[in-house]
């Protein structure tokens, strides 16, 4: 089955996201547009225009009424999803990394870059509140002195956000008051990507450490590890069977110094119970950056270096290949 090729952008991709429904992906890359488009066609619906740097992260909220984006232009603008009006605008004083909304659509968090003399901050923007959005107020901001925020996302019932480190560090923080819950190190180098199980129990990390590791939502406890040979950019949890894909590939800047061929730029599928690699897919001309499964789970997408997504829907085979196994 050939994969759906989505050419939208001039720049690689820095992230990819469904919408609860799994009827849209949203893209954006290290250029300024960020796109939207029809999942299962690969139809470009339209896209977001006004930021002016690259836009680093993407979200949309649980009924899809509007779309967060954060950018390296120093701004966190949300969307309306319909018209792609532009309905908020927050700047701040570095790059934009991480941003998202919480489970009802009210709260948005994001955190900001440590460069040109500014600490790493996580803040936090209740929309029923105009004020806070036209002040340029948030009703909380939470410092990271040590290492900055490379990935976040929320926790179950947006009680707390879990936030991934330069460092290798994972911190839960209270979205209600101004403190850290808990703290590990189970990663020895950059978390590149976090995501979340369908159903907020758990969580998979991407690491620069060449693992991708499952921890408990809660408690943070380290539960899996699927090791790799190369930096694991993105990984993704299906949520209907125990499988997990990875995205990875070399550093951006080695690319060059190898063919694609031993490039190791395939997706890779691992069994979650077992840690096992069972499958690899082929297409992209660079290393993947951010992965995502369709919320039905017969298909998921990549996100390329190259610049573009592709979207694969699974074979019959792999549903009647589960049910046996």
């Amino acid at each position: 089955q050939k994969p759906i090729l989505l050419q939208g952008h001039e720049r690689s991709i820095t992230q990819i996201k469904y919408n609860r429904e799994g009827d849209l992906l949203f893209t954006v890359a290290k250029d300024p547009i960020v796109n939207v488009w029809y999942s299962v066609n690969g139809e470009r619906l339209g896209t977001y225009n006004g930021h002016t740097g690259a836009v680093w992260c993407v979200d949309a909220d649980w009924d899809t009424q509007h779309v967060l984006t954060g950018s390296a232009d120093n701004s966190c603008r949300l969307w309306d999803c319909e018209t792609g009006k532009q309905l908020a605008l927050v700047k701040t004083s570095s790059a934009v990394r991480t941003c998202g909304f919480d489970f009802g659509g009210n709260i948005i968090m994001f955190s900001t870059d440590k460069q040109m003399g500014y600490q790493c901050f996580v803040s936090f923007f209740d929309l029923r509140d105009s004020s806070q959005i036209e002040n340029n107020e948030p009703y909380m901001k939470i410092p990271c002195s040590d290492s900055k925020i490379t990935s976040a996302v929320w926790g179950p019932l947006g009680e707390f956000i879990i936030a991934g480190h330069e460092s290798g560090e994972l911190n839960q923080f209270s979205a209600k008051v101004r403190e850290q819950l808990s703290n590990i190190k189970e990663h020895t180098k950059q978390i590149n990507d976090i995501q979340t199980s369908r159903d907020m129990t758990m969580f998979i990390t991407a690491s620069k450490d060449n693992t991708a590791k499952l921890f408990d939502c809660t408690t943070l406890e380290h539960l899996k590890t699927f090791r790799t040979e190369r930096p694991v950019n993105s990984a993704a949890l299906s949520p209907i069977f125990d499988h997990v894909v990875l995205g990875g590939g070399q550093e951006a800047m080695d690319v060059t110094t190898t063919s694609t061929r031993i490039g190791k730029f395939e997706a890779r599928f691992f069994h979650l119970a077992f840690e096992e690699e069972f499958g690899r897919v082929k297409g992209h001309f660079g290393p993947i950056n951010s992965v995502a499964f369709h919320p039905d789970g017969k298909s998921y997408s990549s996100g390329g270096e190259d610049g573009y997504v592709r979207i694969h829907y699974f074979d019959p085979q792999y549903f009647e290949f589960e049910f046996e196994a």
